[in-house]
């Protein structure tokens, strides 16, 4: 809720300054990041101004506090608002969450005596050569294959270590230079073809694929004829976006859509005057429109090489972006918005795209304000909660007793808080003993929170158990022992019944109830937590006790567990055996048999070898 008494007091004490204001939460959650040319000015708004945006209103009645920071310039502002913004990821801004995924980019570095090509997702200052951004169904990893196929450029890493031509060379997808299999020159000149067709100036890889297709066909290697075809279809693909009429080198088309309450970004790429797959990014911001774009192209180019020309479809102010992204590219950039022509059209194609990510958003909101919020609301209607905002759940993981583990899980208004999840180690339980253990741990949770430790201050609304009637009231006696009284459910995985500690009959939920799914995630999430905490502690002990052997380090280990799975199979094993496994010398065997079964005299045989195994 919206904290009059502690804002309004701080709003009159702001400078008219440029800088950056932070908003948050009644528990302390960075909200919203803004910057702003008149500090003062531009947060009275969010205060006094009326009525306002759906958007705005939603983030306003959420604020408890706030902060500012004070810069020099509104360009040192917009940079700060993208640092703070990528750092703390606000609900209410604008992130830079792709519902295609991450795109990939192609890396040559010109500078180098004999460059390669490299597919990354994050665009460095370096002085290389980036092309792309790729996704959707024009990967970079399919042009790479196009490139290789036609220029032969190597994809190996960046230092050439090789004494022989690799497979690549055999099947004519690399031009070898690392064993001077082409001069410089040579080489110097498919670089060139290969940048010029990344560019868009070079149209010759069509007429090329098609011919070694054609070739292969006739050989009848039609393995490598369909691979050919796939690579012919892709560049068609690429050519049919070419831009007919537009002369366009590198530029990228931005549309902000907003309904009010929700909004959405399409970013459309051109590169060598061919469109690229774009890229779509909901939100639920509470910027006004055009410094919400803003902010967002600034994020937008932390990680993305900065074109010459960028097109927008909000005429506004972009002066103090355009002179960040002048700085960060080391050349002119220019933000235009288009009010007629081709580039108008594209502008107008951006924006259906926004529309239809924005609509599709709103459902996929929906649905998944359902599965949270909704789930949690149901499940105190069903169980008579007050609150089911944070549910915790603990899970108990060992094999017949041994390194024995235990889980504890968070769930806050329905989605998981990976940040709150624990681990114990059992230390006073000895054997099979579930019960005790999930004694332990319970304590230990609780007793932390009762000293008032802060990374277990704040108390579940619900803790659920895994089990029946036995556990819950098992767990139930060990909390009011700590001096606690918290619900608690308890869920038995053969019908999926909810047990509680007011009732003797456990409550039934329709198979397909939101509550119901609810505790099962909560519950499943335990486990799995609590089973990969055991395997990864007792592979750590298996992995010490090999490794005290002479001559087994922990690389030699892995390869002994990866092949047989545990050390008492490891054991049984005889001396041939062991020598045979990939990875391991006659010497290393020798030692992790004599391990196990004594010492080997020089020349004595093994028991299988006395008996004529």
């Amino acid at each position: 809720m919206f904290n009059a008494e502690k804002v309004e007091p701080k709003v009159k004490e702001l400078p008219e300054k440029p800088g950056v204001y932070i908003m948050k939460d009644a528990l302390g959650n960075i909200i919203y990041v803004g910057k702003a040319v008149i500090l003062k000015r531009r947060v009275t708004q969010y205060f006094r101004s009326s009525p306002k945006p759906i958007k705005v209103q939603a983030m306003v009645d959420n604020v408890d506090d706030f902060e500012y920071i004070v810069t020099l310039t509104e360009a040192d502002a917009l940079v700060l608002e993208a640092t703070l913004i990528k750092k703390h990821m606000p609900r209410y801004n604008i992130l830079l969450k792709d519902d295609k995924g991450q795109v990939s980019y192609i890396r040559m570095d010109p500078k180098e005596k004999y460059p390669n090509l490299e597919i990354t997702r994050h665009p460095k200052r370096d002085g290389a050569k980036y092309f792309g951004p790729y996704s959707g169904n024009i990967t970079a990893k399919s042009i790479v294959s196009i490139i290789k196929s036609v220029y032969g450029i190597r994809t190996c890493p960046r230092k050439m270590s090789a004494k022989r031509e690799c497979l690549d060379w055999h099947i004519g997808l690399c031009l070898a230079p690392c064993t001077q299999s082409v001069t410089e020159r040579e080489y110097r000149a498919a670089v060139k073809g290969a940048a010029d067709f990344l560019s868009g100036k070079d149209d010759t890889a069509e007429k090329l694929i098609s011919e070694k297709m054609t070739a292969a066909a006739e050989a009848e290697d039609f393995e490598r004829a369909i691979k050919y075809r796939g690579l012919l279809a892709m560049i068609r693909s690429m050519n049919a976006r070419s831009l007919a009429g537009l002369k366009m080198k590198d530029a990228d088309f931005f549309a902000y859509v907003t309904d009010g309450l929700r909004s959405a970004v399409s970013v459309m790429p051109v590169r060598g005057n061919k469109l690229l797959p774009n890229g779509n990014y909901p939100s639920a911001d509470a910027g006004e429109d055009g410094e919400a774009l803003v902010s967002f192209i600034m994020q937008y180019y932390e990680n993305n090489p900065v074109p010459s020309e960028i097109y927008v479809n909000i005429n506004s102010d972009y002066e103090p972006l355009t002179q960040c992204l002048t700085d960060r590219k080391g050349g002119t950039v220019k933000i235009m918005f288009p009010e007629r022509g081709q580039k108008r059209n594209l502008i107008k194609t951006a924006e259906e795209n926004a529309r239809e990510c924005l609509e599709k958003a709103a459902d996929k909101q929906q649905r998944e304000r359902e599965r949270t919020y909704g789930a949690c609301d149901m499940l105190c209607e069903k169980l008579g909660l007050k609150s089911a905002r944070r549910i915790e759940c603990y899970d108990i993981s060992h094999i017949s007793g041994t390194d024995k583990v235990a889980s504890g899980v968070c769930f806050i208004n329905g989605a998981k808080a990976a940040s709150e999840y624990r681990r114990y180690k059992i230390k006073t339980v000895e054997g099979n003993d579930d019960f005790h253990c999930m004694a332990e741990v319970l304590s230990r949770r609780l007793a932390h929170a009762a000293a008032g430790d802060e990374k277990f201050a704040e108390l579940p609304d619900l803790i659920v158990i895994d089990g029946g009637k036995g556990q819950l009231h098992a767990a139930y006696d060990v909390m009011k022992n700590a001096g606690f009284d918290l619900p608690m459910v308890g869920l038995a995985k053969r019908e999926e019944e909810i047990f509680t500690t007011l009732s003797s009959q456990p409550i039934v939920l329709p198979r397909d109830s939101a509550a119901l799914k609810l505790l099962q995630r909560v519950r499943d999430e335990a486990h799995r937590f609590a089973i990969t905490y055991h395997r990864n502690t007792r592979m750590k002990r298996i992995n010490t006790e090999l490794t005290k052997i002479e001559g087994i380090g922990e690389k030699k280990s892995k390869l002994l567990l990866k092949a047989y799975g545990s050390v008492d199979r490891i054991k049984q094993l005889p001396l041939e055996a062991l020598e045979t496994t990939a990875g391991m010398t006659r010497p290393a065997a020798r030692a992790v048999y004599e391990y196990y079964h004594g010492r080997l005299e020089d020349g004595a045989k093994t028991e299988e070898e006395k008996n004529g195994g």
